[in-house]
């Protein structure tokens, strides 16, 4: 069945592109008839792949040999997987504290597109909490991470993701343009930024910004917790702790104040 499956999603131009790529990666330049014979398909097929390959800058042509050889282009999108790695590995020891110290979950997420994803959360020893949010995607209107990145994101994307009819998940999703600008305001004068049951139902989350050395917001960090723990009378006290792990974090990445 599970073979089946993967079979259904497969994508055969797809699969020889990649195949290309590892191939090129064993070796410091292959011709056409060396590519050709590798995937056991028609040079004619093989060419095509490379010339595809070349244009998004996957690949390079040597102009006097006329071989191939990984390009640039992967370099770029090895950078963003780097910088993402980066950030967990920096965040692991400080979430690991956080969540000790505020009892709750904490979570380091990203923006990817109009998406926060987290990447990395921490639980304390004692938890009794089995989900794991790693990976998850999570809309930027009703998350504190999420508010994070709203805020601090070029004013035309803001804008973009703004104008579109905003998801309501709860009765207490902002879901009014005006009332989450205003928020996201609100949150430059505290210093973090929070969620009152506006993803979950009983869910409050509280998040701060992590820099990387140019300044740049690179990620966020927040506690998540039960709505009868994690009140708005203790947004102060945790916003603070957030602060403080984000700050360690951006250090870790390169920040200086």
């Amino acid at each position: 069945m599970e073979t089946a499956k993967r079979r259904v999603n497969f994508v055969q131009s797809v699969d020889r592109a990649i195949t290309v790529m590892e191939f090129l990666s064993d070796r410091v330049s292959s011709g056409v008839t060396e590519v050709a014979n590798e995937l056991n398909i028609h040079k004619s097929t093989a060419h095509r792949l490379l010339a595809t390959l070349k244009d998004r800058g996957l690949v390079e042509q040597d102009t006097a040999t006329e071989k191939y050889r990984l390009g640039v282009g992967l370099v770029l999108l090895a950078n963003s997987v780097t910088a993402d790695l980066d950030i967990a590995q920096c965040s692991r020891p400080v979430c690991d504290r956080l969540a000790e110290k505020t009892r709750e979950t904490a979570t380091v997420a990203v923006l990817e597109g109009d998406d926060g994803i987290i990447i990395h959360q921490s639980t304390p020893s004692f938890s009794a909490l089995n989900v794991d949010w790693s990976g998850m995607h999570t809309p930027l209107h009703a998350t504190a991470a999420g508010k994070v990145f709203l805020h601090h994101m070029p004013e035309d994307q803001q804008r973009h993701i703004t104008k579109e009819t905003l998801q309501s998940y709860t009765p207490n999703t902002l879901t009014n343009t005006s009332a989450l600008l205003e928020e996201l305001r609100v949150g430059q004068d505290d210093g973090y930024w929070h969620t009152v049951e506006e993803l979950e139902t009983g869910l409050n989350a509280v998040a701060a910004p992590i820099q990387g050395a140019d300044g740049e917001i690179l990620a966020a960090i927040s506690v998540s917790g039960p709505a009868f723990r994690l009140s708005p009378e203790s947004f102060s006290e945790i916003g603070a702790l957030c602060q403080r792990a984000a700050t360690e974090i951006s250090r870790c990445l390169g920040f200086r104040t």
